[in-house]
């Protein structure tokens, strides 16, 4: 569910962070350990967006997945953020998909919606959206 509010736009999943995982390959929810393309400052936590690549960990989700890293991408992030239009958005959960180095995912389907910006950077993801928001 996409609302529109007056607060600023920003990154959200802060890491280490939790986001749940749609019926992505069986995981339930995804630990963020570090964000794809940031470098950093010292004591600075990096932060991840809407279609960011993160290294993540299950922590809840089939045998299999757990206790491995994987990449994921984030698809959907509770703080809002602001699109070229100037229209402010958020959706009301945090959430990534496991994908491969290539970014074709590993699961099939994806639950709820997908942002746009999402979509536009990852094609494969974008293809088995059920909705772009």
């Amino acid at each position: 569910e996409q609302l529109i509010s007056r607060d600023k736009g920003g990154a959200a999943p802060r890491y280490p962070g939790i986001t749940a995982a749609p019926l992505s390959a069986g995981a339930k929810n995804l630990y963020i350990i570090s964000v794809k393309g940031i470098k950093g400052r010292l004591n600075r936590l990096p932060a991840a967006g809407v279609g960011d690549m993160v290294m993540a960990t299950v922590k809840k989700g089939k045998p299999e997945l757990r206790k491995k890293v994987h990449p994921a991408v984030v698809i959907r992030q509770r703080k809002s953020y602001r699109r070229k239009d100037g229209v402010f958005l958020y959706f009301e959960d945090n959430a990534g998909v496991i994908v491969n180095n290539k970014g074709e995912m590993k699961g099939s389907a994806i639950t709820g919606p997908v942002a746009k910006e999402c979509a536009d950077l990852w094609p494969r993801i974008a293809s088995n959206a059920g909705s772009i928001a």
